[in-house]
């Protein structure tokens, strides 16, 4: 189940508990590259808000758990949503009573899980030169889950099934190849795997990433 669904933004009247939210309430601080760059740690979603004022979301797996407590049993909404826009990506998930709530929450966790993505153009088969792929071969892996993900060529697309390709979209990558390993139709595992895999684009480069 994929929808999306308007969030209210928490700037407005907003006061910093940490010392990011403080330098980027005045100023100091103007982007997310600063961000991760001087090695601080996002706790504030509304650090994302400000920095990355084009941010979209999108619910991409909703269910109803339940939990035996003394006075029965106990249903909830567990929602999974992914938060992108050019060059950076997120993924949270949260429970709640409402459908709703668990979704504010969600997208809230998946702000301060925002992380950079690396582009490029890594594939043999097209050496255009243009960031619309990935620099490199990169896997992810969540439990069981293994994903891989290739550069691909210009006008290929994303081959891949419908929720990685959503992860990958909103990550802002337009061409590429991937393969999953493991229990795939575990939603969550799988759509973790996928956001490993694109934080694992800004890690050291090694000849095997490359693809022949």
């Amino acid at each position: 189940m994929r929808r999306e669904v308007e969030v209210k933004s928490t700037v407005e009247g907003w006061v910093p508990r940490t010392s990011l939210g403080k330098l980027v309430q005045e100023g100091k601080i103007t982007s997310m590259e600063d961000v991760f760059t001087q090695g601080h740690r996002i706790v504030e979603a509304e650090i994302v808000d400000i920095l990355l004022p084009g941010l979209e979301h999108e619910v991409l797996a909703t269910s109803l758990v339940q939990k035996q407590t003394d006075a029965g049993e106990k249903s909830r909404f567990k929602a999974i949503v992914v938060v992108g826009v050019k060059g950076y990506i997120g993924v949270g998930s949260a429970k709640a009573k409402q459908w709703r709530m668990a979704v504010e929450k969600a997208v809230v966790n998946a702000k301060l899980r925002v992380t950079p993505v690396r582009y490029g153009c890594g594939s043999w088969e097209c050496a255009c030169g243009q960031p619309h792929s990935l620099p490199f071969k990169v896997i992810g892996k969540c439990g069981s889950v293994m994903v891989e993900m290739v550069p691909g060529p210009r006008g290929l697309g994303i081959v891949a099934s419908e929720n990685v390709k959503t992860v990958i979209r909103m990550a802002g990558i337009k061409d590429c190849w991937t393969r999953t390993r493991g229990s795939t139709r575990t939603t969550p595992s799988l759509i973790y795997a996928v956001y490993n895999a694109l934080k694992n684009t800004y890690r050291v480069i090694t000849p095997e990433d490359w693809v022949r």
